[in-house]
Parts: C-alpha cells; sequence; structure tokens
C-alpha cells in the first residue's frame, strides 16, 4: 500500500492483478485498486473531479479526467473516510497511476488539489 497526505487529506491505494483475458486477438492484464481518501484537516471538503495519468509499459501515457470517483462527489468532514474501488486495463504485464483530486473546502468555496501517489500495477509472474 502506497500512501500520501496532501493539506491534510490522505490517499492511501492498494493494489492488485485480477487476471488476463483476450479482446480483439491481444492479450490484456486487469489489475484492480481500492482507494481510501479520509479527511484529517478541520475543514469539510467535497471531491469534485480526479486526473489520472496511465502508465503502460507498451504504449503511451494515457490521461483521464473526470467529475467524482465512480459517480460520486463525496463530501469528506473532519475524520471521515471515503473508500472506493475501481478497475485498469493494461497490454503490458506492468504499469503505473498517478494523479490527483481536486476538491473544495466549504468555508472558502476554495478548490485543491489533493496528490495520488504513484501506485504500481504488475503481474505477480512479472516480479523480480
Amino acid at each position: 500500500m502506497v500512501e500520501q497526505i496532501t493539506k491534510g487529506i490522505r490517499v492511501s491505494v492498494a493494489t492488485h492483478f485480477e487476471g488476463t483475458f483476450y479482446k480483439k486477438h491481444q492479450i490484456n492484464y486487469a489489475f484492480g485498486y481500492q482507494i481510501t481518501i479520509e479527511n484529517k484537516s478541520a475543514e469539510s471538503v467535497q471531491l469534485i473531479s480526479r486526473h489520472w495519468e496511465i502508465l503502460d509499459a507498451l504504449n503511451p501515457m494515457e490521461i483521464v479526467d473526470g467529475d467524482g470517483v465512480i459517480g460520486q462527489q463525496p463530501i469528506l468532514h473532519p475524520g471521515e473516510v471515503h473508500t472506493y474501488s475501481s478497475g485498469c486495463l493494461l497490454n503490458a504485464p506492468f504499469g503505473a497511476m498517478r494523479g490527483y483530486y481536486t476538491m473544495v473546502k466549504f468555508s472558502s468555496g476554495r478548490k485543491f488539489n489533493v496528490l495520488i501517489p504513484t501506485f504500481k500495477l504488475r503481474t505477480p509472474f512479472a516480479l523480480n
């Protein structure tokens, strides 16, 4: 598991390999990840958008931007936690993801970015 704290918001990521399958005569590697976002600050915040950089060893970096996470824009009051699971497909048996969430503070209406630490995606058979 990796974690990063930005402006009182802790983001923790745990990953796992889900398996392989063929799509259009090409092998794909499926990875899952669980992200826990914890508000350790003294202010209520809302996650409004996400920015991902997906690194696949066999392809150029893919950028993914969107509203919220898995269709939600969670509000986190001080001490609250939001956990969600998602996944990623790669053409290579290893890669990585990183990015940030854009959040807004309720007290001031100011937006700020919370870093998502770089986390590795790798199949068990690709490890040294």
